[in-house]
């Protein structure tokens, strides 16, 4: 799906990409360029002075009208009953209960980076664990909306010391509110990193090992299984690692994700697309386009309404109800993982029932999965995958028809 290499993490279709770092930083200088020039033609020199002028806005007829289904549109409602802000910009400034200044000077903007990023690697507890590099660390945080990319400064200090797969104890944050985009980014081996509220969107995005759990809290109410609990393309790009959300995700689930095990109690649009590798539980509805240019990897959807067939694109990749005891051995595990990290309702009562609940299930393959033991019962004795990694940095298999034992409970469902 992306024949010059594009995003690719192989290094053979990388090459056959001649851009560089220093093309897309000169790229932006271009965009920052034209920005200032169309800005200067209309007579402005900051952003703040555009910020709702609407009577800056006219409609292009000519626009309209090249594309088919856009002529005939009216916009006069768009532009009618719009407030004059030319030379009123009292909505640019704090209400006087706030002492009516202006409002960046009352609401929390992160520079550089966030601040309970920095917070998170300044934490003397956080940062013996790291020197130390052994045993069990727990720490937790308050978290907010313009909380950005937290744990990616806590992941780029763990790599520049070890590498992506060197931290050979557990660093466990646990985090309580709101998070902002991109939540747990590139978390590593060794991060398991819980949240207990919500998040935005590109939770785990390019995450490489370690865990993120995302749950309601307990007084939430409503209902986990019906209610969104992270945004869109939550785990894009992901290599690795396990994730779990008690809770709706948005749309994009898992977009170009190729290695991560991941759950969630239903999806928005385009679920698993361009996947290449991993496994992606849905224990709830999905919307349309499930599998789009997905080339590797396997989903496993739970068909409440009996519809999901009509929401899959069949261009590339097949359905099939559960069929072969290894594929089923995959499913259970992982949901009971689940069910233990989330307490998720809808994961106990399918568990409970199971006999009759795997029945409701679809699996979704492309073909380059087509002869792997979870699909077709023609590999005799091939082990079965039941979590991203385990603790030890070690793989994590099961053999085909076999339970967890001691050992495995301890290093993959613990």
């Amino acid at each position: 799906t992306c024949p010059v290499g594009v995003t690719s993490q192989k290094e053979e279709l990388r090459k056959k990409f001649p851009g560089t770092p220093e093309h897309v930083v000169n790229f932006f200088m271009f965009v920052a360029e034209e920005i200032r020039e169309l800005m200067a033609h209309l007579g402005y020199t900051k952003f703040e002075d555009l910020i709702g002028r609407a009577d800056l806005l006219t409609t292009d007829s000519a626009q309209i009208d090249r594309v088919a289904k856009t002529k005939g549109v009216s916009l006069d409602g768009f532009f009618s009953g719009i407030p004059d802000s030319k030379d009123n910009r009292e909505f640019l400034r704090a209400s006087p209960e706030d002492g009516g200044v202006a409002k960046d000077d009352v609401v929390h903007i992160n520079r550089g980076s966030s601040d309970l990023d920095r917070e998170i690697c300044n934490n003397a507890d956080v940062k013996n664990a790291i020197e130390q590099n052994s045993g069990e660390t727990a720490v937790s945080f308050n978290i907010k909306n313009t909380d950005r990319s937290t744990c990616a400064m806590l992941a780029g200090d763990i790599a520049r010391k070890y590498g992506n797969q060197g931290l050979e104890g557990n660093l466990n944050i646990n985090f309580f509110g709101s998070a902002g985009q991109s939540f747990g980014a590139f978390v590593l081996p060794g991060l398991k990193v819980r949240l207990t509220g919500e998040a935005n969107d590109y939770v785990g995005k390019g995450m490489h090992g370690g865990e993120i759990v995302v749950l309601p809290e307990a007084d939430a109410g409503f209902v986990a299984a019906d209610s969104s609990i992270v945004g869109n393309a939550c785990l894009y790009g992901a290599t690795g690692g396990d994730f779990h959300a008690n809770g709706r995700a948005g749309e994009r689930f898992c977009v170009r994700n190729s290695g991560a095990y991941a759950v969630c109690e239903g999806t928005g649009d385009h679920c698993c697309e361009y996947m290449t590798g991993g496994v992606v539980v849905a224990l709830g509805t999905v919307g349309r386009n499930v599998g789009a240019g997905m080339t590797g990897g396997i989903g496993y959807f739970y068909d409440e309404d009996g519809r999901f067939d009509e929401r899959v694109n069949g261009e590339i990749v097949k359905t099939q109800r559960i069929v072969t005891s290894a594929g089923e051995l995959q499913l259970k595990n992982i949901i009971e993982r689940h069910f233990e990290k989330t307490g998720s309702e809808k994961a106990e009562a399918i568990l409970d029932n199971w006999k009759e609940e795997v029945g409701k299930f679809w699996q979704v393959y492309p073909p380059s999965e087509a002869q792997s033991a979870v699909v077709a019962d023609t590999i005799v004795g091939e082990t079965v995958k039941v979590s991203a990694r385990a603790p030890s940095q070690d793989l994590c298999y099961l053999p085909v028809g076999a339970s967890l034992n001691a050992d495995q409970t301890t290093r993959c469902a613990d």
